[in-house]
């Protein structure tokens, strides 16, 4: 006779939600809730019919490596899901694109042959390759300052600040430039050392989901049994019976649950909360940030020279307070064969040409400062009390590692090993 399986909740399907129920069903009787009408969060794959042909085009989640992903790949590897190499190249146009380059090749850098003329363009390039030496220092100490007093106390060039750093921490977490000056610095430095960006040469190679990651999601779906796309969970509460889980169209009771959604949603569903569960889940701010998906190139480099995957866009120092306008290059992160340019814009600055947009979207995205990062270390004080679990890229990086990989060590707590975990 067979035992009956504990019965858990995991709200919330984007990577974090999808790896924890995917987890979990081994021991578990999963019930997996998500708000939307499609499972994946960010995992999002747009069809775009060009010439008569479907092409998949991701505007959320769009790139990994092997290095920096461990959890993925090994997801990945179980899934069987295929993955071909990408571009991860980053490239600046400011002040109407009276300032341009390109971090490629070295005739990229100099994509606008008039900055050879130019001191500013000098300090420029001599900081990236002192900060590229001398930051890693910062990793043997435990300052707690922010990004921004950091690169005044060292006395690094507007130049560099404005026109490379925050640009290129903005662009990396969807975050303002001015608000990139409140990210500490030493986690900053860090990631910047793991991910191989203080390294002209030797870096990792970027990878893509082949056919787009809702590959991934649909194969994730195929082995899970109770899946509620469209039932928004409405409220959580303890009883004494174990968590009352009330969606749109029920109210049933489980062992468990894991709230795999932000921070703040998660907060608003937990009837009751802590006063430390506030506190925790309160540090952690979210921005939206609107995702266009287009052909309009106006929303690119002027030289064509300076086109990169990741194209940083600025009209004038007023951008700085606002969030990142970036421009993904879709043909070359993910080797696209088009006639046409596939573009994603986040928060575009210049109005795009309508006729030219092929979806609008917004996500957003968690913003990492001191409080938000005391938040992640204080997150196992709450975390299995009275049977909660949470979980999402908003533990850490605010990436889909960061959301497998929290993912995982709730498995692991409830007594769960991921197949690719080794130890």
């Amino acid at each position: 006779m067979s035992q009956t399986k504990p019965k858990l909740a995991v709200i919330g399907a984007g990577i974090s939600g999808l790896s924890a129920a995917w987890l979990l069903r081994q021991k578990f009787d999963v019930t997996l809730y998500e708000a939307e009408p499609r499972a994946g969060g960010h995992a999002d794959t747009q069809l775009v019919t060009l010439d008569g042909t479907a092409v998949p085009v991701d505007t959320g989640f769009i790139v990994f490596n092997n290095i920096n992903y461990p959890n993925l790949v090994g997801f990945f590897k179980e899934l069987g899901i295929a993955a071909h190499d990408s571009n991860m190249s980053f490239g600046v146009s400011k002040h109407n694109a009276t300032f341009e380059y390109a971090g490629g090749e070295l005739k990229q850098l100099f994509a606008q042959p008039s900055n050879v003329l130019k001191p500013r363009f000098w300090r420029l390039v001599l900081d990236i390759l002192r900060f590229n030496r001398q930051a890693p220092e910062l990793l043997k100490t435990e300052s707690t300052q922010s990004l921004g007093d950091y690169l005044i106390a060292n006395k690094y060039s507007d130049a560099f600040t404005e026109d490379y750093v925050l640009p290129m921490g903005a662009a990396i977490w969807s975050s303002s430039v001015e608000g990139m000056k409140a990210f500490p610095a030493r986690s900053f430095i860090r990631f910047f050392v793991n991910h191989g960006l203080l390294k002209i040469n030797d870096r990792p190679q970027w990878r893509t989901v082949t056919g787009g990651s809702k590959v991934y999601v649909k194969r994730v779906l195929q082995d899970l049994q109770n899946v509620k796309l469209g039932d928004a969970v409405k409220k959580v509460s303890r009883s004494t019976d174990g968590v009352v889980v009330i969606s749109a169209t029920e109210s049933r009771v489980f062992d468990q649950v894991v709230f795999a959604s932000h921070a703040d949603a998660t907060l608003a569903m937990i009837d009751q909360p802590t006063a430390r569960e506030f506190e925790v889940l309160d540090a952690v701010k979210f921005q939206p940030n609107e995702a266009v998906l287009h052909q309009d190139t106006s929303l690119m480099p002027r030289r064509k020279l300076a086109w990169s995957s990741w194209n940083y866009i600025s009209q004038g120092r007023a951008d700085q307070t606002q969030a990142v306008c970036l421009t993904y290059w879709m043909n070359l992160l993910q080797g696209m064969q088009t006639r046409l340019p596939l573009l994603v814009s986040l928060n575009p600055v210049i109005p795009i040409d309508p006729a030219k947009v092929l979806m609008r979207k917004t996500y957003r995205h968690p913003q990492f400062n001191a409080a938000a990062m005391q938040a992640q270390e204080d997150l196992h004080e709450i975390q299995g009390r009275d049977r909660l679990w949470f979980a999402g890229a908003w533990t850490c990086w605010g990436f889909h590692e960061d959301g497998i990989a929290s993912a995982v060590r709730i498995a692991n707590a409830l007594g769960v090993q991921a197949p690719w975990q080794t130890s």
